[in-house]
């Protein structure tokens, strides 16, 4: 492949799987004549296309299709494209429906370029390797179902997901993260581990389970110790509101397809998406001071969204759940202190869960917006200074910030070096005025305060899905359900555990004792598929010696082991980060 000085990895990436996707869309209509393709972007790890084919296509055609692009490919065909009249490109692309619709939708002032591989052409903007030769490796991974244009209302068509390398040893290294990633996948360990279940009486809904409640409870515990310390104050908001409220904020006019709504004594009524204006409300119901800025409210009150059921995923994306909400009533001189001090809160949170070098997105002003330019002007400049005088890594996103004001929206990597964007900060300037909030201010007059919308783990249970998957389900020893499994080897061992059992629960130690009428071999095969930290063996030789044997999740086993060593875990778990340190803790006394 001929490199260009000026093309990055990302930019070369781009094309290869920007002219895979061409390639895989003919070998689909070579394939199965009569096929009606849509739309065929590269994406962050590969490529897709639609397609409307008189054939469902299966995991057995998927191998089909790569041979078939192999065809292509070896024919070493040039790219290159051309510039031709809506009429022109109408006859071109006669027969096929969902291009013409596409061709109608461009604007009238805006060229229509075809680029093509001789024996193929689509409507592109551009943007390819050279010559089909240059695809050195592909894969097709999968085939889902997928809206035209994503509205439920269009034909349903059938998407053909593919990844495309710079090198096969690029391509290996990728398919075997999908294999990791595979076996973290929340959705199959949520289950396997007994933590949430999805029912279709309430879809999209998660109902959780104890240990899943226990995990979703651990995050809002953890999280209201932090708000005691940076000074948050906890309220509890109403679920349901006037639909005057939401007319108000504007919900009803930009986001009222989301929303839920219900009726009461003749007055409509929604339940709120999001705390926003509840938050408004509780603050202009008092008088406040300069002196009392900032005010921070914390919100973990349940939320409901009506998101389509085509977008939903395990708990990633979920029309039922809660956040860890707050929003701060300053004055502007305040908002500096106020955004960095909320991003060194953030990176201390996302340091205790594991997540490293985080990124962060500033979005500037939008073409729609609030607000006069003298504002914005100041605002971004904070913004932007905040992040430039941190060190931290940033980029800027023109045009991206909310029609009230700039943001930061904060992504982490995960174990697999996966993308996830959790946090964020937002500045506005439109809420005061909007709802009528003032405070006093040091010489007597009304002014109106900045209100800053900010979360961290943003919603509990998409963070939690994403801890899942980060964990592998191997949740540190702080926030296991479970910390410890007793395995007696005989019934004769059970009276001896279970009074073991109720020393170790009364230092506060979360665990039971295995007393079914399983295999002592079943029962190690149990807790090891649950992932719990330890695993206690209890037979004559522990009851004789009154020693323990612990078995860890790595296979791992110490012995002789007295109680005291568990006296001094349950009270430093605080200090344990993963297994190691586990297992120094209960050697050591200390990590």
């Amino acid at each position: 492949m001929r490199i260009h000085n000026e093309d990055t990895i990302e930019d070369i990436r781009y094309k290869i799987r920007h002219s895979a996707a061409h390639i895989m869309a003919e070998a689909v209509i070579n394939l199965f004549p009569g096929t009606k393709i849509g739309m065929g972007p590269p994406t962050e790890n590969g490529f897709y296309y639609d397609f409307d084919c008189p054939k469902a296509l299966s995991q057995e055609d998927l191998k089909i299709i790569e041979k078939e692009m192999r065809k292509i490919i070896k024919l070493k065909t040039k790219f290159s494209g051309i510039v031709v009249s809506r009429k022109e490109a109408i006859k071109r692309f006669e027969g096929q429906d969902y291009k013409i619709e596409i061709i109608n939708g461009i604007p009238e002032d805006e060229k229509i370029s075809i680029w093509s591989h001789e024996s193929w052409e689509d409507i592109c903007r551009g943007g390819h390797v050279e010559s089909t030769k240059d695809i050195p490796a592909f894969k097709l991974l999968d085939v889902a179902g997928a809206y035209w244009k994503g509205d439920e209302k269009n034909p349903m068509l059938q998407r053909v997901y593919g990844t495309a390398w710079e090198s096969k040893d690029a391509l290996k290294e990728y398919l075997n993260k999908l294999e990791l990633a595979a076996k973290r996948d929340h959705r199959k360990l949520g289950v396997s581990l007994d933590l949430f279940h999805f029912d279709q009486f309430a879809p999209a809904m998660p109902f959780f389970l104890p240990k899943g409640a226990f995990l979703l409870n651990k995050l809002i515990d953890y999280m209201r110790d932090k708000y005691e310390i940076h000074g948050y104050q906890e309220v509890v908001t109403p679920q349901i509101f006037s639909s005057k409220l939401w007319d108000m904020s504007g919900h009803s006019e930009h986001f009222k397809e989301n929303m839920f709504f219900t009726e009461s004594e003749n007055n409509n009524m929604g339940i709120k998406p999001m705390n926003c204006p509840s938050h408004y409300l509780l603050f202009r119901s008092q008088l406040h001071s300069y002196r009392d800025l900032p005010i921070r409210y914390a919100d973990f009150g349940r939320l409901h969204r009506n998101e389509r059921s085509g977008v939903s995923h395990g708990l990633t994306r979920v029309k039922s759940f809660s956040q860890d909400d707050s929003h701060i009533f300053c004055s502007f001189n305040q908002i500096e202190e106020e955004v960095s001090s909320f991003l060194k809160f953030l990176e201390e949170v996302y340091a205790d869960f594991g997540f490293e070098n985080p990124t962060y997105n500033l979005s500037l002003r939008p073409k729609n917006r609030s607000g006069s330019d003298e504002i914005w002007d100041k605002s971004e400049k904070i913004m932007n200074d905040i992040l430039s005088s941190s060190g931290m890594n940033y980029s800027i996103q023109q045009g991206e910030g909310a029609f009230y004001g700039p943001k930061i929206d904060v992504t982490i990597p995960d174990a697999l070096d996966r993308e996830w964007q959790l946090g964020t900060v937002q500045l506005d300037f439109f809420a005061a005025s909007k709802f009528g909030l003032n405070y006093i201010a040091d010489d007597g007059s009304k002014e109106e305060p900045v209100v800053i919308h900010r979360a961290i783990f943003g919603s509990l249970e998409r963070f939690l899905g994403v801890l899942i998957e980060h964990y592998g389900g191997q949740f540190p020893f702080w926030l296991s359900p479970d910390q410890f499994s007793i395995i007696p080897i005989s019934e004769n061992h059970f009276k001896y555990s279970l009074n073991l059992q109720s020393k170790l629960n009364e230092l506060k130690m979360r665990g039971k004792t295995d007393i079914s009428n399983d295999r002592f071999n079943n029962k190690i095969r149990k807790a090891q598929i649950n992932k719990t930290p330890l695993m206690i063996i209890i037979g004559d030789k522990e009851i004789e010696s009154n020693n323990f044997t612990v078995r860890l999740r790595d296979g791992s086993n110490i012995t002789e082991l007295e109680l005291q060593n568990f006296k001094i875990l349950s009270e430093c778990t605080d200090k344990i980060n993963d297994d190691q340190d586990l297992s120094k803790l209960l050697k050591y006394g200390k990590v």
